[in-house]
């Protein structure tokens, strides 16, 4: 079962509740046992407030994911971690980049759930493994290749 927090800090328009227990549970089906995750959609000003802190990187990004970081034996429930998604950043890429603002989203939230369970790019063979599955999950979901454009 997927027991997810949502939580919005913005007037922005978004996708519905919904939507992103779609996604969350997609992005996770592999996991066995139950998961807890935050999701928090916030404003520029406090995307960049957290990049900063966190990343030392000076603008909002898209997504931020903090994974839990609790020995199993200290915590009686399943926590994942926090998910932190900027709203504004969201939908400037999908227009920039000329893609659907749902695919977009789905996406984004595909790749930080990803990061909570372990999967990361920070390496060409670890990119691969990731950038495979968000790519076979989005397809489930009937949307295009995100990384498409990347390769040309």
């Amino acid at each position: 079962m997927l027991e997810l927090d949502l939580q919005l800090a913005t007037d922005a328009p978004a996708p519905s509740e919904a939507q992103f227990r779609t996604w969350c549970a997609l992005a996770l089906r592999q996991r066995s046992a139950d998961s807890e995750l935050t999701l928090r959609l916030v404003d520029e000003a406090e995307g960049r407030e957290l990049n900063h802190t966190w990343r030392h990187k000076d603008y909002a990004t898209n997504v931020l994911s903090f994974p839990a970081d609790v020995p199993d034996e200290l915590l009686d429930i399943p926590l994942l971690g926090d998910l932190v998604i900027c709203v504004a950043v969201v939908e400037r890429e999908a227009q920039e980049q000329g893609k659907e603002l749902e695919a977009h989203w789905a996406h984004l939230v595909i790749h930080g759930c990803l990061h909570l369970l372990g999967y990361d790019h920070m390496d060409d063979d670890e990119a691969e493994e990731m950038e495979a599955l968000e790519r076979t999950l989005l397809a489930e979901l009937g949307h295009p290749d995100p990384y498409a454009d990347d390769d040309a």
